[in-house]
């Protein structure tokens, strides 16, 4: 590209965890989305037709007499990022982020998904399919009343819904003479036949004891200990999400990309412990690790997979009470349930206990996230990707690498100032482009000491992508956007309220088990008093050596309160439409505060920000902060040097020190011309959000 262009680039950096698309860029915000309204219809290559596939679906659909047939972006196990044999909205429909839900009717297809991926559709949807931008399943369901008429069937796979979704749906259509009809012969993967993609077959192995925080056999011994204590006594807990499997048994396999999960369920019990899996796929090492201790309680019996629903059915004949946690059961794991022998809570408890570390697996993930480490101990740290977003703007999508910690944080610190100082000498000379950039990120991974592969695939893309919150799919741990060139004073406040918003979250303090949901207006009040705002979540829990959004830990209505131990992200962001995109994101763990008066029974908290990556100066319009997020940031970058310099000058990088020491310096109070966004501003919000919980 023209080094003219290239000089007034900015380039976004995500550092820990993103997976991103790439089309080809276009020229206009426009071209490279699809045009339905004339005649013939504009579709841009990026754009498959899915005319074949939905005739075919819709013929079953008649062979089931249904009407309109539901299809989700998730799997069995209610995940996030799903499988390629899993991925039956993208074949359908050609869309392929990861959030959404599809209808198709005898004569219509539509499909719901967030701000996100609204230009995403666009460009991958053919004119068979509308785009319906309210996200919300009652929206769905009304949608629905009006397609369908009174007295016909609507189908769907009860093993991809949860019970609240399913519940959800029949509130809306509740009255309405039309019908919820579960169907387990998935009809998409009737139609998708032998192309749909084969299970997988990679082998299932034990992590490290370096890499957990407890045994398995401490970790089962502590959910029955809270079966114990539980008022309804359950007998059992049933476990679906992959997660949960994975960190209860600190098993890890690959059948997800980028994420270190395998296709489970588990049913433990007060005095069994079943495992459903592939048995030809659990190594030697796991299989050995599981049946130490067997016979007795804390022996794991093996099943197959497949047979989950039917020994659930059949254990739920007895005596017993079966804890499920709703978020993740499908509902056709939870129709094999008597009522009368649930116990119910949204998360069950394994998901509920995984979300706080305890002090090792605190330690692991600090230096994961950049921060301090023991020479002793092992951990994990983090590559890099890159991707774009894009006019002006490109984002750097990076993977997840194992190594000993050692200095595991410094390191990877050490190799994203590398990285910068090489983007900042060649971007404006036009000698870096998506894919030449990705490549250098990739030779620097490879040379990474004990590299063992990453999370997921480098990948680059420009264009309007910079206007998106997720290009493809997003999955992020830490965030930096900087620009080269001259930015506009509109980039600079929008940058520089985003960052407000975090330095006000990151440094809040607040009373143990406050909802997330109450804090989270911090991390936007500086966007919303000039009228700016951002449509996605403020941040998700971080796991161990498992996926990056963590649930349920994070800022939404649906999340459990904040308690000490809990590692989440603090990301606000803000998106120009076509033009820019701006997210600053750093990982924080949830620490005891240090207030002035006794905390009483109860502490109050605050959040360490474990990250060490310093913001681009460039974009920062100091006179719009107030003091104390001045004496913050410096204190931020005086850490960063304390434990980033030294490694720098140990391996004799002075240019890359120089970097660091430039881009750390600390701001001057003198510089300021307003601070009208401070302290009293931050205390009547407190007030405002917590009236009821005054020092």
């Amino acid at each position: 590209m023209p080094s003219s262009r290239w000089t007034t680039w900015a380039w976004m950096l995500l550092l820990s965890g993103c997976a991103m698309g790439w089309p080809k860029q276009s020229s206009s915000a426009t071209s490279d989305i699809r045009n339905c309204t004339i005649s013939p219809p504009f579709l841009p290559p990026t754009v498959t037709d899915t005319s074949a596939q939905l005739n075919a679906l819709r013929q079953r659909m008649q062979f089931y007499n249904i009407s309109a047939y539901i299809v989700p972006a998730t799997d069995a196990h209610m995940s996030e990022y799903i499988a390629e044999r899993d991925a039956r909205l993208a074949w359908i429909s050609s869309f392929t982020g990861s959030a959404g839900t599809g209808v198709v009717t005898t004569k219509k297809a539509a499909l719901w998904t967030d701000s996100r991926y609204w230009t995403q559709a666009e460009r991958q949807m053919d004119c068979n399919w509308e785009l319906q931008k309210i996200v919300w399943t009652d929206s769905i369901g009304e949608w629905l009343l009006q397609e369908i008429p009174a007295g016909e069937n609507i189908g769907l796979d009860p093993f991809l819904f949860s019970i609240d979704l399913w519940n959800s749906y029949a509130r809306v259509l509740q009255g309405s003479s039309r019908t919820l009809v579960p169907i387990e012969d998935n009809l998409v993967d009737l139609v998708w036949g032998t192309q749909r993609p084969p299970s997988p077959t990679s082998k299932i192995y034990l992590l490290p004891e370096t890499f957990t925080g407890s045994t398995w056999q401490e970790k089962v011994s502590g959910i029955r200990s809270q079966m114990e204590k539980h008022s309804r006594s359950p007998t059992a807990v049933l476990l679906s999400a992959l997660e949960e499997t994975a960190w209860l048994f600190n098993l890890r396999g690959d059948d997800i990309s980028y994420n270190p999960v395998f296709f489970s369920y588990a049913l433990l019990t007060t005095s069994d412990i079943s495992l459903f899996v592939d048995r030809n796929r659990l190594s030697t090492e796991t299989l050995q690790s599981l049946s130490a201790q067997c016979p007795g309680p804390l022996c794991v019996q093996v099943e197959e997979y497949d047979q989950v629903r039917a020994s659930v059915q059949a254990y739920a004949q007895g005596d017993v009470r079966v804890w499920i946690g709703t978020e993740y059961t499908t509902y056709g794991l939870y129709g094999v349930i008597p009522q009368d022998k649930l116990v119910e809570s949204s998360y069950s408890p394994v998901m509920t206990t995984k979300a706080v570390k305890n002090a090792k697996e605190q330690t692991l993930l600090r230096a994961a996230h950049v921060s301090a480490g023991s020479p002793s101990a092992e951990g994990l740290a983090w590559g890099w990707g890159l991707a774009g977003m894009g006019k002006g703007l490109v984002l750097l999508s990076p993977g997840r690498i194992r190594l000993p910690v050692g200095r595991p944080q410094v390191r990877d610190a050490v190799a994203v100032i590398q990285y910068l100082l090489w983007l900042e000498k060649n971007v404006p000379k036009g000698l870096v482009d998506e894919f030449s950039g990705a490549r250098y990120v990739d030779k620097l991974r490879r040379e990474k000491e004990h590299c063992r592969g990453a999370s997921f695939e480098t990948i680059s893309a420009s264009g309007l992508n910079a206007a998106l919150a997720h290009y493809r799919d997003g999955t992020t741990d830490i965030t930096r956007t900087v620009h080269w060139g001259e930015p506009t004073p509109f980039q600079k406040e929008a940058y520089t309220r985003v960052l407000m918003g975090n330095i006000d979250l990151a440094r809040l303090v607040f009373p143990s088990e406050t909802s997330g949901r109450v804090v989270e207006a911090f991390a936007r009040r500086a966007l919303w008093e000039v009228g700016l705002n951002y449509g996605h979540g403020t941040g998700h829990g971080i796991g161990n050596f498992l996926s990056v959004h963590e649930w349920p830990v994070g800022f939404q209505s649906n999340n459990v309160p904040l308690v000490k131990g809990m590692f989440t992200s603090i990301e606000p962001g803000y998106y120009q439409e076509g033009e820019f995109g701006i997210r600053i994101e750093d990982v924080a763990l949830v620490v005891e505060a240090q207030t002035k008066h006794g905390a009483g029974e109860k502490a109050y908290l605050t959040f360490e920000v474990v990250s060490l990556v310093p913001y681009d100066r460039n974009l920062i319009d100091i006179s719009f902060l107030s003091e104390d997020q001045i004496q913050y940031l410096n204190t931020y970058y005086e850490t960063i040097r304390q434990r980033v310099g030294p490694e720098l000058q140990r391996r004799q990088l002075e240019e890359e020190y120089e970097w660091l020491r430039r881009n750390t310096q600390p701001f001057s109070r003198g510089t300021l011309v307003a601070a009208s966004l401070g302290t009293l501003a931050i205390t009547s919000l407190v007030s405002t959000l917590l009236p009821d919980r005054q020092a």
